[in-house]
């Protein structure tokens, strides 16, 4: 029986992540006045696929970096549009789109497991 071998597919995987990178966010709005905290987002495509992308190369040493440095865990480290004097990289505008980014990913991971249960049970119903 395929249909149960997997019902929820990534989707399963994807929920723990999301809300991962909601609590990263939050907690950068969070510390948004603590000095020297730095903004913090988690690479989603790289974790969930599990493949290490090669990264972005410059062609010409004037090139503008991506804006986004990377640890080993898949956290990135924001680099801001705007410096600050004490060392804090978070600029509130950017989390919050962020934030409501993330929620509405979050809330259509939620739906899209959602009707897959009801399409579940309706099949083992028999409806």
């Amino acid at each position: 029986m395929k249909l149960l071998a997997n019902p929820f597919g990534i989707h399963e995987q994807a929920l723990p992540l999301r809300n991962q990178r909601l609590e990263l966010i939050s907690s950068n709005i969070a510390n948004a006045d603590t000095p020297h905290f730095k903004a913090r987002d988690l690479d989603f495509k790289k974790v969930l696929s599990g493949v290490n992308p090669s990264p972005m190369a410059s062609t010409h040493h004037r090139h503008f970096g991506t804006g986004e440095v990377e640890s080993p865990n898949a956290i990135l480290f924001r680099i801001p549009y705007n410096t600050s004097v004490d060392g804090n990289t978070v600029e509130m505008d950017v989390e919050q789109a962020k934030y409501g980014e993330a929620a509405s990913q979050y809330q259509a991971t939620l739906q899209f497991l959602e009707n897959r249960i009801s399409g579940i049970r309706k099949s083992l119903r028999g409806d």
